[in-house]
């Protein structure tokens, strides 16, 4: 008997909460930590990454059935890394100075294992339409902690959002959060809240 397939809105959702790469997988964390002293930066990365996965994941489920076995991770790899390419030019091209900011983590997009991982463990043993909403979940789940992330540490490292001051010049910046020390504080906090509330969910359910 085939196993009943999950609605197509739990392969977009899923990325969002309950599989969120970087506070439930703890996926893509250098990028996750090095570039996101900005909202902005945090966006532009989030977004390249969407772009790389959502592509890859598509492609991987069409040509599925024309790539054999032994040469199935080469091969996502030289897509992957086709479609980094792109967001790295495009970045360059349209938004030199964020593209500049980012620095060495675009081209790193390649070595992401968020973007093998859903090509391996979902796009190759999944339709075309589930493939691409499983990878858009993951990478809008992947961005918006990035924003959440760079929200944070700007205000409290710069005292702006999105480079719009926030506050007057009695605002002492917090050095430390614009600093690798800052990241690691403000995304354990992030990720110990979200435990929080999965658990506390978790504990309702049952007790219904």
């Amino acid at each position: 008997m085939a196993a009943k397939e999950l609605p197509l809105s739990k392969d977009f959702f899923k990325g969002f909460w309950k599989e969120n790469p970087v506070t439930v997988q703890l996926l893509g964390l250098c990028p996750t930590l090095a570039v996101t002293n900005t909202a902005i930066n945090g966006f532009a990365m989030g977004m390249a990454t969407t772009f790389v996965v959502v592509s890859a994941s598509t492609l991987v489920s069409i040509i599925k059935r024309l790539v054999p076995r032994q040469v199935r991770i080469a091969t996502y790899i030289v897509i992957i890394a086709s479609f980094v390419t792109m967001a790295d030019l495009f970045l360059a091209a349209q938004f030199p100075a964020i593209s500049k900011a980012l620095g060495p983590y675009v081209p790193l997009i390649v070595v992401n294992c968020l973007i093998l991982g859903r090509s391996e463990a979902y796009a190759s043993k999944h339709p075309v339409h589930r493939a691409f909403l499983d990878a858009l979940g993951m990478g809008l789940g992947f961005t918006w902690v990035l924003v959440l992330l760079g929200i944070i540490r700007e205000v409290l490292g710069f005292g702006s959002i999105f480079s719009l001051k926030m506050f007057g010049d009695w605002f002492t910046p917090w050095i430390v959060m614009i600093l690798p020390p800052g990241a690691f504080f403000t995304l354990g906090i992030i990720v110990g809240v979200i435990n929080y509330i999965t658990g506390k969910e978790g504990s309702e359910t049952t007790c219904h």
